[in-house]
């Protein structure tokens, strides 16, 4: 099993920029692939950005160019990284970390390739 927590979510203006994280905890070695994905209201849930094996990328087209993935691990933790900037308020949602153990060059941002997905980090960006 794995647990995935997400923090650094919070309220900006527009043009501001947050850096949320999500640090997953138990079976790591499940966590091969994982994604950012995020769902506004009365909206569908979106991917934003993945990330996998030697740190290949994905990104939403919305967010290309604005936001940026990384990863931290070592044998004890890993930690999934969304440095977000230029925020829009179009980019305001509920934020979540997912994860799967498939090895994806780059991972793919649809949710049904994830297994494992954390509770949710707020985002909000006023104009």
């Amino acid at each position: 099993q794995v647990q995935l927590m997400e923090s650094g979510g919070g309220s900006v203006q527009s043009g501001g920029s947050l850096r949320l994280s999500c640090a997953a905890s138990g079976n790591t070695g499940s966590t091969n692939s994982m994604a950012w994905f995020r769902r506004a209201p009365e909206k569908e849930r979106e991917g934003v950005a993945a990330i996998g094996p030697l740190n290949s990328t994905r990104y939403a087209d919305s967010v290309r160019g604005r936001f940026i993935a990384a990863q931290d691990s070592d044998s004890a933790k890993k930690i999934l990284f969304l440095q977000m900037n230029n925020l829009k308020p179009e980019d305001t949602g509920m934020y979540y970390c997912a994860a799967s153990p498939s090895r994806w060059f780059p991972p793919p941002l649809a949710a049904t390739a994830y297994e494992y997905w954390g509770q949710g980090t707020q985002v909000t960006v006023s104009s």
